[in-house]
This record gives structure tokens, C-alpha cells and sequence, in this order.
């Protein structure tokens, strides 16, 4: 039977929450299809992160061990996941769309000579193949691939598409092999810095729960506090539009959209945002959408689940009151 391998991501012995999301995913080609999903973790020590995945509704879990895994390196993990293809063949390989998996698969699709389907928000499965969807032109139309190469299919999902709460727990544990790689001495050619952040303040928004993000709307840069006083209330993170953190009043790591962060969070409250397409596509998949803005005719209403229409400055202030009331 031909088998889907999800490869969720750690980092330093932390798993990456949108791999949930991947697995759901997993989940929902495996019933379409009627393929068996399987799952695999790479690193050095990651017994327990196996364990955590052996939990969900999988046939079988994969410990990829090697010490070179740790810390992570393309070479490394390209390596490793070639040798393990090569011994536990796969129909189709996905994982999430993230800044580490962006690195290697690249390179890994590449010595395995064959293709890689990225940044994909949708699947189906029709006369007899799978169709992968993917956004162009920063979402404004979006297009149905297929592969035609030799398999493995690499197929990274964007953050989002899928949701992570929606992902089925097994009834039982499913089975943990450890497969130990050999990663010879020479593959890997650079050795690690400490992982660069540009400020103190950088923020990775895919993990979080909540955001409230600003837009134009806000007009000024002082009024950013009152934004922030709503977030801090809610224990979620602040973010923003394009325009915000191209005036400089918020560093680009808050930003979110095609050309910065995209999200999903539980509940993502947009402030004083009209909603342009280079915005909706990096949050659109937020589970509830609360959209503050005074036109009525905001694009962002067409997705918000919550709209409200006024200004922020009248709306903004009892809220965070009645939110701090609430949790007293």
C-alpha cells in the first residue's frame, strides 16, 4: 500500500506547533486516498517528541537519530532523510512550510531527483492522483498542481491551510521505530551560529494563539499603546499590516502578510485594517476573525467572522475595560 511520511519539526527538542497542522493534513489525504499516513521526527534525542506524535491517529512513528542532527544543518537532515527514504519508500513526504524546511528540501528533493510542491493551502485527490493547491500572484488566483516526476512527492504545507486543534488523537499509541542514520564525516560543510534575531523584541507570530494587529487606521504612531494595552489584556501578541511597519512604527518581524508572517492564530483581532489581499493571504486562515474598522465596505469584512463597524478609538478602550473586568 502506498504511504504518506509527515515529517514534523523540532528544534532544539521543541516540536514546531504548525506540524499539527501537517499531520491533519496527513490525515485528511490518508482518507481520501486510503493510503497509510506514517510519521517521522529527525534529530539527536527526540524519543519523546515521537512519543508525543505517536499519540495522534498515525499507523507508525519514525525516530530519525543521529548525533550530527543536533544542531540542525541542511546537509545534515538532507542527508539523513535520503538515506531513511531510500530504506522506507514513500508516496508522498510532507511537512510544514517553515524557514528550516524551506532550507533543505531543496536540496533534498534535488539528490533524490525529484520535485517538490511548496507553500500549499489545499489538496484533493481526482482520477486517481492528487492535486495540490498553491496561491499565485500573492493569492489573487490560485492553481492546481500534480506531480509527473519519480517519487518520493515533497509537499510543504503553508501555515494555516490546515487546522492543528483538528487533529485526530489514535486509539492507541501507534508503534515507535528508531532508525539510526549515518551521517559520514564531511557532509556537513559549515558549522551553526547561535540562531540570529534581529532585535530582543522578535517575535515568531506562527506561535501564536492570539494577535491583535494594527493598520492604517491607527494613525498615529502613539496610538500603537492602545493596540498593544488590548493584546497585553489578552495575553496575545502584537502585529500589523505592511504600511505600519514600513512607516517604522513597529519592527518588520510584527508584520504580517505576503511579503512578512503568516498566521493562525486562534482568534486574530484586526484593528483599523481595510484588508488588502497582500494582508488577508498571511492571515485568512486564523480560526475567529474580529475586524474593527469604520468603512462598512472593508475588503476584511468579507472573511472577518466578526465585524464591527465604528471607530477604533470608541470601540478599543471599553473593550480592553471589559476585558480586564472579566478576567478579575
Amino acid at each position: 500500500m502506498d504511504t504518506i511520511l509527515v515529517v514534523v519539526e523540532q528544534r532544539e527538542g521543541k516540536l514546531n506547533r504548525v506540524s499539527w497542522e501537517t499531520i491533519t493534513a496527513g490525515q485528511a489525504i490518508a482518507a481520501q486516498t486510503g493510503w497509510t499516513l506514517e510519521a517521522a521526527v529527525v534529530g539527536s534525542g527526540v524519543a519523546a517528541i515521537a512519543g508525543d506524535v505517536a499519540a495522534k491517529k498515525v499507523a507508525k512513528v519514525y525516530d530519525i537519530e543521529s548525533v550530527r542532527l543536533e544542531p540542525y544543518t541542511p546537509d545534515a537532515f538532507a542527508h539523513a532523510l535520503k538515506e531513511f527514504l531510500g530504506k522506507h519508500p514513500a508516496k508522498l513526504v510532507l511537512m510544514p512550510h517553515t524557514y528550516q524546511v524551506r532550507d533543505f528540501v531543496p536540496k533534498l528533493a534535488t539528490a533524490m531527483q525529484t520535485t517538490a510542491i511548496t507553500d500549499v493551502i489545499g489538496f484533493r485527490y481526482e482520477g486517481g492522483k492528487p492535486l495540490f493547491t498553491r496561491q499565485m500572484f500573492q493569492g489573487k488566483f490560485v492553481a492546481d498542481v500534480s506531480f509527473a516526476g519519480s517519487e518520493p512527492c515533497f509537499v510543504t504545507f503553508q501555515n494555516g491551510s490546515f487546522r492543528a486543534d483538528k487533529v485526530e488523537a489514535g486509539a492507541v499509541a501507534a508503534p515507535i521505530e528508531t532508525v539510526s542514520v549515518d551521517v559520514p564525516d564531511g557532509v556537513v560543510r559549515n558549522k551553526p551560529q547561535e540562531v540570529f534575531k534581529e532585535a530582543k523584541q522578535a517575535v515568531d507570530l506562527t506561535q501564536a494563539e492570539i494577535i491583535v494587529s494594527v493598520g492604517r487606521g491607527i494613525k498615529e504612531q502613539k496610538n500603537i499603546e492602545l493596540a498593544k494595552q488590548l493584546a497585553d489584556a489578552l495575553g496575545g501578541e502584537l502585529a500589523a499590516s505592511r504600511p505600519i511597519c514600513d512607516n517604522g512604527w513597529l519592527p518588520m518581524d510584527r508584520q504580517v502578510g505576503s511579503s512578512g508572517q503568516t498566521v493562525a492564530p486562534k482568534l486574530y483581532l484586526a484593528l483599523g485594517i481595510s484588508g488588502a489581499i497582500q494582508h488577508m493571504v498571511g492571515m485568512k486562515g486564523s480560526r475567529s476573525i474580529v475586524a474593527i474598522n469604520k468603512d462598512s465596505e472593508a475588503p476584511i469584512f468579507e472573511i472577518a467572522d466578526y465585524a464591527v463597524v465604528g471607530n477604533l478609538f470608541d470601540i478599543v478602550p471599553p473593550l480592553i475595560e471589559e476585558i480586564k473586568k472579566a478576567k478579575a
